[in-house]
């Protein structure tokens, strides 16, 4: 192949593949943003990532842990939730490290912090990968540290 033809080759595929790239940014960030914004509201107690559902939302939970599985539903997932909140005496805080998103998937990496109801911390790491339809979360993989999560649900007895 000549020199010519290689030229108007790359030209053409970065063409094709930046035009992509920017048809995507506008929902990307869009969705970017809403998952900073409820990832602030939650930091300031004012709501959570979850407010962002879409009422039949998937959500699987990865690993080994007695919460692993997969929820069909926003009203599943906050069974499995109110359990892990019930063993908590302050709520979770997140602080988030990273998100990355490409067209309708936002993927955040964060951070938990609480106490439990023994007082001891409850420290995990999470990584969410998010899509979203329409401005709302319609499946979620939650990959974390299911050991910590284990100790806990195993180590404290949940509020009544």
């Amino acid at each position: 192949m000549n020199l010519a033809w290689r030229v108007q080759a790359l030209a053409l595929s970065l063409v094709f593949s930046t035009s992509n790239v920017w048809a995507s940014e506008p929902i990307q960030n869009a969705n970017t943003d809403l998952v900073r914004q409820a990832f602030a509201n939650w930091q300031q107690g004012k709501g959570t990532v979850f407010d962002l559902l879409a009422p039949n939302a998937k959500w699987t939970v990865a690993g080994t842990s007695p919460v692993s599985g997969v929820y069909n539903n926003k009203a599943e997932l906050a069974h499995v939730v109110r359990s892990i909140t019930a063993r908590l005496a302050t709520p979770i805080v997140p602080t988030v490290q990273n998100i990355v998103a490409q067209d309708d998937v936002v993927v955040v990496m964060w951070d938990g912090t609480a106490t439990a109801l023994d007082h001891k911390p409850y420290n995990n790491t999470y990584l969410w990968h998010m899509t979203f339809k329409n401005g709302q979360i319609i499946e979620v993989t939650a990959f974390l540290d299911t050991y910590v999560l284990d100790d806990l649900i195993r180590r404290v007895k949940p509020a009544q």
